[in-house]
């Protein structure tokens, strides 16, 4: 039951905000434009989601598409610029995801969205019980950004949230998501986004394990 009510408010706030988030979003797009002629404003990715199935993330692009002379993107941190870093910052290029939680591939709270490369840092079985929830824009994880030294770690929150799921624990976190937000309290990304490295593979999980 509980499931069922995270579902409909999911759905009432999606409604109530899809007309002023798209307003937002369509003034984020054109001053993305202007800003880095380069591409297209929206960036989209493959991410993992509920119960391991794939789905495409929508964002507000904060970066540009600079590359080396082999044609290959430069670090992230070359990247980011100043007004990518305030549209981070003011969390407008999570916005796209109230379309991704209309088609039911997400939730306002769960596990973070992550690459499939990323669930490597979990076993198999962890892999299964994180994604029993649909991915959120925010979450247990989010709340506590730059707290994890490693993917590992980032992992582990997300496990605890769906471990120990409740409504109140929604409701705790969407209250200190407010207080992030609206205090711009969110942390600088080379803090809260650790690279993810070899080390932190799973052993079994690999592609050595595919063989």
């Amino acid at each position: 039951m509980g499931k069922f009510i995270k579902r409909i408010f999911d759905l009432i706030l999606a409604l109530i905000l899809i007309v002023p988030g798209f307003l937002v979003l369509l003034i984020g797009m054109l001053f993305v434009k202007i800003v880095s002629l380069e591409s297209s404003p929206i960036f989209k990715q493959t991410r993992v989601g509920y119960k391991n199935k794939l789905f495409t993330m929508y964002k507000l692009r904060s970066m540009t598409n600079e590359r080396d002379a082999e044609g290959n993107l430069l670090p992230d941190e070359v990247r980011l610029k100043k007004w990518g870093k305030i549209i981070r910052k003011t969390n407008m290029d999570e916005l796209f995801q109230i379309w991704n939680i209309l088609k039911g591939e997400m939730s306002f709270i769960g596990p973070r969205p992550i690459l499939p490369e990323e669930m490597k840092v979990m076993t198999e079985t962890e892999q299964i019980e994180r994604q029993s929830m649909r991915p959120g824009i925010t979450g247990w994880e989010a709340i506590h950004e730059g707290e994890s030294s490693n993917r590992r770690e980032m992992a582990m929150f997300d496990l605890y949230y769906v471990r120990n799921w409740s409504l109140n624990l929604d409701w705790i976190v969407f209250y200190r998501t407010f207080a992030v937000v609206f205090g711009f309290q969110r942390p600088d990304d080379s803090v809260r986004a650790p690279k993810m490295t070899d080390d932190q593979i799973v052993e079994g999980t690999g592609p050595e394990s595919k063989a």
